[in-house]
């Protein structure tokens, strides 16, 4: 089931980053590390889609994991927009932490249309962007006292 040329054509984070365009990488917003790797999961995301059309059910899924990766990065995008020491800011970060648990979650329902190691490395790279959500969102609750 699992396509071997789509899991060798996936870029490296660091070719990722590479790749990245400079008006993206010169946002002030690039210096988040949780932004970087929502925006490399979703590209990962996008590529496994070849893993999950060929089952009825890995296509149903499939929309739910764009969906909720997705919403992560946007989250991020929309909360800094916001300013970054409001109450708001922190409320949108943890719609983003909550979307990072479910795109998890959506993986691991999915278990079985995905060769394990593609499944350990999505569900390794969801728990690094939920820790470093998680530090973002009780560090903002601390400077606010």
């Amino acid at each position: 089931m699992a396509n071997e040329k789509s899991s060798k054509s996936v870029l490296t984070f660091e070719e990722w980053v590479e790749a990245v365009p400079n008006s993206i990488r010169n946002d002030p917003l690039w210096k988040s590390r949780s932004y970087q790797l929502a925006l490399y999961l979703f590209d990962l995301v996008w590529e496994d889609w070849t893993f999950l059309k060929s089952d009825l059910r890995g296509r149903e899924m499939s929309a739910q994991i764009i969906r909720s990766a997705g919403s992560i990065s946007a989250n991020i995008e929309e909360g800094y927009g916001r300013g970054t020491v409001t109450a708001d800011h922190t409320r949108i970060l943890r719609i983003a932490l909550g979307e990072a648990r479910e795109t998890r979650g959506w993986y691991w329902r999915s278990r079985k249309l995905f060769p394990e190691e593609v499944l350990e490395t999505r569900i390794e790279l969801c728990d690094q962007i939920i820790a470093l959500l998680v530090t973002t969102i009780t560090a903002s609750r601390s400077r606010k006292g």
